[in-house]
């Protein structure tokens, strides 16, 4: 595959991984800073470069880069004599991943529990439709440990 295409696949995906963000909640210039800095080679990039790179204005790219720092998925680092920050996506220890996972699906669990508890009729469709659900995600978290251990012990 040729540079000029291979960069252009990336930037699709830049986008892909963007729109994919957003449905996680995030704006759509930090959901797609985020996809900068996990696709692209270089993986340390400066406030202007992003800037440059993603072509927004200096207070939409503060603005998410600051969302991002503190939900924790991206970091700074500093080198001596250079008063620049270098931003890069943090690559975080699988464990944490996946207990990240497993507490928004805890949480997901909680609210279809309350919301099953206050339908009038515990058979209408909904009812059913979040049981089901409820069922599926409860097998997931039962099964989780087992899984962790197999992944580690296969690495």
């Amino acid at each position: 595959m040729e540079e000029s295409e291979r960069i252009k696949k990336q930037r699709e995906l830049i986008e892909r991984i963007g729109r994919n963000n957003e449905r996680d909640g995030f704006q759509p210039v930090t959901a797609r800073i985020l996809g900068l800095l996990m696709v692209m080679d270089k993986e340390e990039y400066t406030f202007d470069e992003i800037v440059d790179e993603m072509q927004i204005s200096k207070s939409s790219a503060s603005n998410a880069l600051r969302n991002l720092e503190l939900r924790g998925v991206i970091e700074y680092v500093t080198y001596p004599g250079d008063r620049k920050r270098y931003f890069r996506f943090v690559s975080g220890d699988i464990n944490e991943i996946i207990a990240e996972i497993e507490k928004r699906m805890q949480q997901k669990l909680h609210i279809m529990q309350q919301i099953i508890e206050l339908k009038k009729n515990p058979n209408s469709r909904n009812a059913k439709f979040l049981k089901n659900v409820l069922e599926g995600i409860n097998f997931f978290i039962e099964n989780l440990e087992k899984l962790k251990t197999e992944y580690k012990d296969k690495r």
